[in-house]
């Protein structure tokens, strides 16, 4: 008696199940050819925010009390072309040509009261990017494929300049190459008729970018500074 009792609850609930299961419908998987291809091509549009990593001058901090720091992150924006190559199922060979622009806004605080001690400097950024990544793509679910992405990226800044301009009060100059490490992470959603990918990333500078001599009439800005490396979040919207 009390295993048919069992018997009836668990029959039941397998037919539940089972209707469930039948009454759901199969979700329609977007055919992805051009993933596929050995290379496929694309473009790339992003928001980005310019950072500097900074190494006060500690000698010049202690007998001057000047602190620098970058206190205001700007957006920019990256625009880039995708060479996409397919060497495996599960990597990507991806090389990414293109520009992109935004500035760094640094200021000079009183290390011991903290207070603002001098105009903000503006530095603008026009970069030409030459990036090379490896992308390792997990399995898709459905329309989705999560990925991881990494590797090396050259820029070069056109707006960085040989000589102080007089006209403009920025007494920080920057060198015009650089080479960064970039890491990230992103989404691969595959639509009807092309693939649109989500991408947040950072990179990261190796060298010092801060370039030549002091400003003859402001060296505080200069000298405060020991050594500073740029540094860039990046969100990007591939379309292929």
């Amino acid at each position: 008696m009390n295993s048919l009792k069992l018997k009836i609850p668990l029959s039941l609930l397998i037919t539940a199940f089972a209707l469930s299961v039948a009454a759901q419908k199969p979700r329609v998987k977007n055919e992805s050819w051009y993933d596929d291809k050995p290379i496929h091509f694309g473009f790339s549009l992003g928001l980005n925010a310019m950072d500097f990593n900074i190494v006060p001058n500690q000698a010049y901090l202690d007998t001057n009390n000047l602190y620098p720091e970058v206190s205001i992150l700007n957006p920019g924006i990256n625009i880039q072309i995708i060479t996409n190559f397919r060497p495996s199922r599960y990597f990507d060979i991806r090389f990414l040509p293109g520009v992109s622009f935004g500035q760094r806004v640094i200021r000079f605080y009183d290390y011991e009261t903290g207070e603002l001690v001098n105009d903000e400097q503006q530095l603008e950024s026009s970069f030409l990017e030459f990036p090379l990544l490896l992308k390792y793509k997990g399995e898709r679910l459905n329309n989705v494929r999560p990925y991881i992405i990494g590797g090396l990226n050259f820029r070069y800044d056109l707006a960085g300049k040989k000589e102080y301009d007089d006209e403009k009060p920025v007494y920080l100059r920057l060198k015009r190459p650089d080479l960064y490490y970039e890491a990230g992470a992103g989404l691969d959603f595959y639509l009807t008729y092309f693939k649109l990918s989500v991408e947040l990333k950072m990179s990261t500078g190796l060298a010092n970018i801060l370039a030549g001599e002091p400003h003859p009439l402001y060296p505080q800005y200069y000298n405060a500074i020991e050594r500073m490396k740029s540094q860039m979040w990046i969100l990007a919207f591939h379309f292929e």
